[in-house]
């Protein structure tokens, strides 16, 4: 499955790279991109564990930038 979600108060290039990097190393991830100029996380996962793999990636999102939320 693959979504692509809004990120608000993505504030830093950086973080947004790191994040991205977090994120590919989940389980079940088979790619994922954090764009920084159009505030958007392309996610793609397995199918039956997308629910937690996005809940998984929300976690690493707040880690790096406890101020990023991911909508849906």
């Amino acid at each position: 499955m693959k979504k692509v979600l809004r990120l608000t108060e993505l504030d830093c290039a950086h973080c947004a790279q790191k994040m991205e990097d977090g994120i590919r190393a989940l389980p079940g991830v088979q790619s994922a991109t954090v764009n920084f100029f159009s505030q958007r996380l392309t996610l793609e996962a397995d199918d039956e564990a997308f629910d937690q793999v996005l809940r998984q990636a929300a976690k690493v999102i707040r880690r790096i930038e406890p101020g990023c939320r991911v909508e849906g």
